[in-house]
């Protein structure tokens, strides 16, 4: 009796996908025309985002970081006008992100918004910080703390403050001891002395052997002798 339940339901079973591969034939004959265009637009679409990576996108990403070394040499050299404006013979920072934008990489917006924060330029510098998006984690937090100090110059202590913690966050190496003292100094400018307190002790807790943390005990005795 079971055997036979077995084989009943076996049969079933094979109805069943008999069935059912009778009507994916029937649908594929049915819309043979409309599955071939669809598979042919794919086709078309996949050989157009590749030619224009490999013609297009990739050439403008070359000529892009081609334009960038100069400005980068006058960068590390200090002539940060140069760096960000050219001078008609070579590019700078603000004509290469007006001609190529992210093509020329992320680290063009960390660039072009430290020359500007070099020049006092607040708000011009926060334009283009704020386009940074890099993962590198050093880049980032230097990103960050540049912008807290744009932030400093326009006087809007509280926000520069978050963006000086985040920038040590990031960071968590010899460079957070240089964003938690300029945190702490926006703490004193704010009148939180005890939170400027704090950071100073985390700078000679965590980063004894900095340049911060040579000099930290020097805030750290003013602050508390008052």
């Amino acid at each position: 009796m079971a055997k036979e339940i077995q084989k009943e339901l076996e049969i079933e079973r094979q109805e069943k996908v008999v069935e059912s591969v009778s009507k994916i034939e029937k649908f594929f004959n049915d819309n043979q025309k409309t599955i071939y265009g669809v598979l042919c637009a794919i086709i078309v679409i996949g050989l157009a985002v590749l030619a224009y990576q490999i013609f297009y996108l990739q050439p403008k990403k070359a000529e892009a970081l081609a334009q960038m070394y100069p400005a980068e040499a006058s960068f590390r050299s200090g002539e940060y006008d140069l760096a960000l404006n050219g001078d008609g013979n070579v590019a700078g920072f603000a004509q290469i992100i007006n001609d190529y934008g992210k093509k020329a990489g992320a680290a063009v917006y960390l660039y072009a918004g430290v020359c500007e924060l070099e020049a006092g330029n607040w708000q011009s510098a926060l334009d283009y910080l704020k386009k940074y998006d890099g993962k590198e984690p050093i880049l980032a937090a230097r990103a960050l703390a540049a912008t807290g100090d744009a932030y400093v110059g326009l006087e809007d202590y509280k926000t520069a403050l978050g963006y000086f913690e985040k920038a040590a966050a990031k960071a968590d190496n010899m460079f957070a001891a240089t964003y938690l003292l300029k945190a702490a100094q926006v703490c004193e400018e704010l009148g939180d002395t005890d939170k400027a307190l704090s950071l100073y002790k985390q700078i000679k807790d965590k980063y004894p052997q900095s340049i911060e943390g040579y000099d930290v005990d020097k805030y750290i005795s003013r602050i508390e002798s008052k």
